[in-house]
């Protein structure tokens, strides 16, 4: 008689070891293309389809077409991938689409070119539709990527490893798209349209060739998860949607998650604005801060990955840096043009604060999950559409009230201006509220311990 009970507790105890760093490098990058399509999306894409010519509104309107086809994508792919796994073929399938799509969104109209006409509703409909078609394939490549966490292993420690290492390698991204376009708007110091669309379409093409290098690198040294299959090998029963929803940590994790994600995406995409228009930098800082941004972020991010991680140093992380995004957005507020240089040292502040809140507020979804991995799917799917939507939603009405809405000037003691401009109350009041709520969440949270074992090897030799 074949002893199966002792076989299972040899692949948990197996499982249950942690990872060796070329495991957890090779998981890393295979979101490396979503990342750096990601950053130019959040920091360039209302920027680029104003200097172009759209109203704030209507370019508010194509994010919100791409946010809501990546927010209702999520929960289907979630569902599918649960059902069916296969997560390495529903990446490729995603990156693929992705790769193909984002060149159109950044490439100019397409419909206008077709019909020979520049009519602005047109444009709306073209770039709307490629945006859509974008962010299916990335919301296919983000939850399958996301959710195989739990499915590589069971070591929180190492769960936690593989999200920090996920964030670093989003800082890399976001770094080399800022390089590159540094380069491309040094190169072309203009501001006529068909200048501006060669721009972009440079930034784009060659973000696309770095990232597809990074996901053949995923594809070739990660390997399909073992423990996904065993489920299915087992024919355990998926676990319901309901499960989630009876669980009270189910909905702190989701409040925590989706507040951390609007404090970075909605900070993300008003930064281009406020150092342009609000304290009148020169062109070129529109890549330099986000690129101290993500390099401030990156050195913190390769800290956390050495951490040896309790519940309580989960909560106390995130709280320190929701702490701080409160303190820089109040420093954003009340920054007047003529001290523009304070916000280098803001963006040190920042990068620390949301690596500190990215890194530990992903690490909450793998506790949620635990070992239930037969519905990871569906958690982290079903976060990222509260994500994706709620970050459409608040960017859409506040390039909506932008499009609408005067500006008002307050005089300080100095007699230095400042105005208080609607990307005054986005980039700073705004992120800086969502930090405050979810830490006041993240207090409540009842998490299980995670005490662990250390990783096998440091990440960094």
């Amino acid at each position: 008689m074949v002893n199966t009970t002792g076989d299972e507790s040899s692949s948990e105890a197996e499982h249950a070891k942690p990872l060796g760093r070329l495991s957890i490098l090779s998981y890393g990058s295979g979101h490396m293309l979503n990342d750096i399509t990601s950053a130019c999306w959040f920091t360039y894409l209302l920027l680029f389809l104003t200097d172009i010519g759209l109203s704030p509104r209507d370019a508010a309107v194509v994010m919100l077409s791409g946010q809501t086809a990546d927010a209702f994508t999520t929960i289907f792919a979630g569902e599918l991938i649960d059902r069916f796994g296969h997560f390495k073929l529903w990446h490729a399938g995603g990156s693929i689409l992705v790769a193909i799509s984002f060149s159109s969104v950044f490439g100019g109209c397409v419909p206008c070119k077709v019909l020979r006409t520049d009519s602005s509703v047109l444009e709306t409909v073209g770039y709307s539709t490629f945006a859509a078609i974008f962010n299916v394939g990335w919301a296919v490549t983000q939850v399958s990527h996301m959710s195989m966490v739990n499915c590589i292993t069971l070591n929180p420690t190492s769960r936690v490893a593989l999200a920090s290492c996920r964030n670093a390698f989003t800082m890399i991204a976001n770094l080399s798209l800022y390089a590159i376009a540094l380069a491309v708007f040094s190169a072309y110091n203009t501001m006529q349209s068909i200048s501006i669309v060669i721009q972009y379409r440079w930034i784009a093409y060659l973000s696309i060739f770095i990232g597809c290098c990074f996901v053949c690198v995923f594809l070739l040294g990660t390997k399909e998860p073992e423990l996904k299959k065993q489920i299915q090998c087992k024919n355990l029963s998926r676990i319901s949607w309901a499960h989630w929803f009876k669980k009270v940590l189910y909905y702190q994790v989701a409040v925590v998650y989706m507040l951390t994600r609007l404090v970075t995406n909605v900070s993300q995409a008003l930064l281009a604005f406020y150092v342009i228009n609000d304290l009148e930098m020169n062109r070129s800082s529109k890549a330099v801060v986000p690129a101290i941004i993500y390099i401030s972020s990156f050195i913190v991010s390769i800290i956390l990955q050495e951490t040896r991680w309790t519940s309580l140093r989960l909560k106390t992380f995130f709280t320190a840096g929701a702490i701080l995004w409160v303190v820089s957005g109040a420093g954003i507020f009340v920054l007047p043009s003529k001290l523009h240089d304070i916000m280098y040292v803001l963006s040190i502040i920042i990068g620390v604060a949301n690596a500190l809140m990215t890194v530990t507020g992903i690490s909450m979804e793998s506790i949620l999950v635990g070992e239930d991995l037969n519905g990871c799917a569906f958690v982290y799917g079903s976060l990222s559409f509260l994500d994706k939507l709620s970050c459409g939603l608040a960017l859409y009405a506040l390039e909506s009230y932008q499009d609408a809405a005067g500006r008002t000037d307050m005089k300080l003691n100095n007699s230095m201006e400042v105005t208080h401009s609607v990307t005054r109350y986005g980039f700073g009041v705004f992120p800086a509220a969502c930090a405050l709520v979810s830490a006041v969440v993240t207090y409540t949270m009842d998490l299980p311990d995670t005490r662990s074992r250390p990783l096998n090897e440091p990440l960094l030799a």
